[in-house]
């Protein structure tokens, strides 16, 4: 099973505070860790949501809303996406991982949706264009 993997934003990473050098070390022989086990297929962190932006959806209308966003909780400052075999390895692998944060914090884990997950209304056609997608990105990188 596929999962993202999110770490939740703080005061400290919405305020731009960068890691100390001992906390990427840290990360990085984690990440080596999870590279090693064939369990991480991506994972970076993010900016601060003041540079980011939302577009809202209101029927056929579309709106930019610039950041900051408040609920710092609710925010991300980082992810991975894990292969693993299931729920519970992914959580011994998040009890495993450093702190990424300054101060007290969370990683959320929420298993991707996979074609066999999405019901009948996923037809073959819709299956077959997700794959030819799939294998367009995979050629572009």
């Amino acid at each position: 099973m596929k999962c993202l993997i999110m770490v939740k934003a703080t005061k400290d990473s919405e305020a731009g505070t960068m890691p100390s050098e001992e906390m990427f070390r840290e990360m990085g022989k984690f990440n080596e860790e999870l590279v090693n086990a064939g369990i991480m297929l991506a994972g970076d962190g993010l900016q601060p949501s003041s540079k980011g932006v939302r577009v809202r959806f209101s029927g056929n209308e579309r709106s930019v809303i610039e950041g900051p966003f408040s609920a710092t909780s609710e925010l991300l400052a980082g992810f991975w996406i894990w292969q693993v075999k299931s729920l519970d390895e992914a959580i011994e692998w998040v009890k495993h991982c450093p702190n990424p944060m300054l101060c007290e914090s969370d990683i959320e884990i929420r298993q991707i949706q996979e074609a066999d997950d999405l019901g009948e209304t996923y037809t073959s056609e819709l299956r077959q264009q997700d794959e030819r997608l799939r294998k367009q990105i995979e050629d572009k990188h």
